[in-house]
């Protein structure tokens, strides 16, 4: 007779949310055995120590973990273990990503399907300006168009634009060569960021669209394709052309207030402004602030950022100085080049009852 103490095999399967024909295959592998097998009946019991084992193996194998992997991460300390499942998911991201890459390839190859040219493009200049951008992008589950890149070509420009919800960056470019025909699109970031190596590489990229794709010629390297989101972008023009009027002007060295926000301790900064210049202070006060010298027009004033939202923004940006166009502490701030306008980010404050 089996002890009183553990559960057949429907039971254990109940409890633990695996099938009692997984149970079996789990124990015929080694990898979780039952307590006590009858010998007349060969009917399994499992104990009720087991049932973590049981719960975490089943979850280990809902994220697709194969049984080699899972063994090791039972086996494992907590930190080991903790290794080993961002490893696996590091994998089926990377495999998943290739996949979706080889896809857009074989849609983007296949014998019907037209390709429209968009623009010729220096590669190093458009690499620049997809790693600029794309710091407004984040990943985020369920709104994909955030970790995306907006690109609206014409004959005169091609521009690059990328949100999420505290933050916006456009760069318009030049093309070395216009293409027949405006066009638009949002462009998978997470394929561009992967394909910048090789853009940078390439004295002259050509950009082409396709129904399900864009695709970048480079001479002496392989064709690159990016997939086309069908979500529809954020309205960034409507916010753009709704901004109010600048009240405050701010140019300051880029390095300076870069290294200023490296220096504020906590996760918020408070910018304040004054005549006399620009000073980064901490939001409740308690730090003695670092002064700036800056060139400043306008009424002065106090606006705080989170770091995470300000301090891209500022280091995104082409050349020694930057401009900060303000509207109030509790409206958008513009970050910019105070030579080159081409790279401008939006960045949301935080207002002052320190919400987002």
């Amino acid at each position: 007779m089996p002890n009183s103490e553990l559960m057949p095999i429907g039971v254990f399967a109940r409890r633990t949310g695996l099938t009692s024909s997984a149970l079996r295959f789990y124990a015929d592998s080694g990898l979780l055995p039952p307590a006590e097998v009858d010998p007349a009946s060969g009917y399994r019991y499992y104990g009720a120590g087991q049932v973590a084992r049981a719960t975490a193996l089943r979850r280990l194998r809902e994220i697709a973990m194969p049984l080699t992997a899972a063994r090791a991460v039972l086996d494992a300390g907590p930190d080991e273990a903790s290794r080993l499942i961002d490893e696996h998911v590091a994998k089926v991201l990377g495999d998943a990503a290739a996949v979706q890459r080889k896809a857009a390839s074989i849609k983007s190859s296949l014998a019907d399907v037209p390709s429209l040219p968009v623009a010729a493009l220096k590669g190093p200049v458009l690499a620049d300006a997809i790693e600029q951008v794309l710091a407004a992008a984040v990943r985020e589950p369920g709104m994909p168009v955030l970790g995306a890149l907006r690109v609206e070509a014409t004959q005169e420009a091609v521009t690059l634009t990328a949100t999420d919800r505290y933050r916006l960056s456009t760069r318009t470019l030049v093309p070395a060569e216009a293409g027949a025909t405006a066009w638009a699109a949002t462009v998978s970031g997470d394929e561009l960021r992967a394909a910048v190596a090789d853009i940078r590489r390439s004295a002259l990229v050509r950009v082409e669209a396709t129904p399900h794709g864009c695709r970048l010629r480079m001479a002496d390297r392989g064709d690159r394709h990016c997939r086309l989101l069908s979500e529809e972008f954020p309205d960034h023009r409507l916010m753009l052309a709704s901004l109010p009027e600048v009240t405050t002007r701010v140019t300051v060295s880029k390095g300076l207030l870069q290294r200023a926000l490296e220096e504020i301790p906590g996760e918020r900064v408070t910018l304040r402004v004054t005549r006399r210049g620009l000073s980064v202070l901490t939001t409740d006060g308690e730090h003695p602030g670092v002064p700036l010298a800056a060139a400043v027009t306008g009424r002065g004033l106090r606006i705080s950022f989170e770091l995470t939202t300000l301090y891209p923004a500022v280091s995104t940006a082409i050349g020694p100085d930057v401009m900060l166009d303000l509207r109030g502490p509790d409206q958008p701030a513009t970050i910019r080049s105070a030579d080159r306008g081409d790279l401008t980010t939006l960045a949301m404050p935080v207002r002052p009852d320190h919400s987002a």
